[in-house]
Parts: structure tokens; sequence; C-alpha cells
């Protein structure tokens, strides 16, 4: 029974690093097809959907991974060059950071909600992503660049400048492709649970 179990742990991490890895991928891919759809300032993160699952699936640890490899293909993508330009540091620190938090926070909320409810749970950390996503970088915002971006908002608010003419439309429309796309998010995790080793996968033994 013991090699039995030693044999199925195996082949569920295993599974795990190909689910991951392939997560992994999607947020890449997903990250440069999200060039194309611009409005305004950036582009629209259509990458918070594999992180949700991702976070689901293999816990908030996986989670903050796969944010944090949206983050840097972000930067590699050229989406942050506006910011690079005016802080480099700051830049680099506040979207590493807004991904990885942000699929960490999904992570946490889906594994709390889940041993309720599994549809609120996906539901909430759907939401949960985006807002923590943009609520970093709206922080980040403040701390790195308020000097530059005083400027640029000619005496307006500068609060209401970021959420109108920086981040607004982009983070309505993020949240509403994630909630759109809750029930096929809600499958691809009850698929993934069953296929590749999902954090709540139980192990039987005879």
């Amino acid at each position: 029974m013991s090699n039995t179990n030693n044999t199925l742990k195996g082949k569920i991490n295993t599974n795990t690093i190909i689910g991951l890895g392939l997560l992994t991928a999607i947020v890449v891919v997903m990250q440069f097809i999200s060039m194309g759809l611009r409005f305004g300032t950036f582009s629209i993160t259509l990458t918070l959907i594999p992180i949700v699952v991702g976070s689901a699936l293999y816990g908030w640890g996986s989670g903050a991974w796969l944010g944090f490899v949206f983050g840097v293909t972000v930067l590699l993508t050229g989406d942050a060059n506006l910011f690079l330009a005016v802080n480099i540091p700051g830049t680099i620190i506040t979207v590493i950071l807004k991904g990885t938090l942000a699929g960490a926070a999904a992570g946490f909320v889906y594994k709390l909600i889940s041993k309720k409810n599994q549809i609120a749970a996906v539901i909430v950390s759907a939401v949960v992503a985006p807002v923590v996503n943009t609520g970093i970088f709206v922080l980040g915002s403040y701390v790195f660049f308020f000097d530059y971006l005083s400027g640029l908002a000619e005496g307006t608010n500068l609060f209401v400048f970021i959420l109108v003419g920086l981040v607004g439309i982009n983070f309505f429309i993020e949240l509403g492709i994630n909630l759109v796309l809750n029930p096929a998010i809600l499958q691809i995790i009850r698929i993934g649970k069953k296929n590749f080793g999902g954090k709540n996968q139980i192990i039987k033994t005879k």
C-alpha cells in the first residue's frame, strides 16, 4: 500500500508540474496576444484568467508564480515602457508585485471559499484578481510616479486621473471578461483537478 501511495503521489506531482508548466506558457502567450487589445495607455489583460485557474488548481503559491510570470512578460513586451522611461526600479517593483499579489490573493480567496461553495469561490477569486492587480498599480503610481502623473493630470485630482485616465476602462473590461468567462473557468478547474493533479485531488488507496 505504501508503494501504491508513493506511485500515486509521484504521478500527481508530475501532473502538477505539467499543468503548471502549461499554464505558465499560456500566461506568456496570452500576454503577447493582449498587446493587440489596447484601450488608452495600456493593453487589456487577458492573462488573469489562467492565473485564476492556476491559483485554484495548485494553490496561492502557484498563483503567485503565474502572476510573477505575467509581470515579467509585461516588462518584456514593452507594455510598461511609458513608466520605465520615468522610473525603472519603481516600474519593475510595481509590475512584478501587482501580478504576483493578484495571483496569490486569488488563490487564498479560492481556498477559503471553496470549502463551502466552489462556484462562489471561482466568482470571487475572478473578481479579486483584477481588483488586486489594479489596486497595486494605483498604489505604485502614487509611490513611484506621483510627480510625473501630477504633471500629466494638469490640475485634475490625481486619484481620479489614474482611475479614469489610466486604468478605468481597462479594469472594467478585464473584470467583465473574468465574470463572463466564469462558467468556462469553473469547468477548466474541474477538469484540471481531475487530470492535472489539482490541490484538492484525493489520493485513494485500496
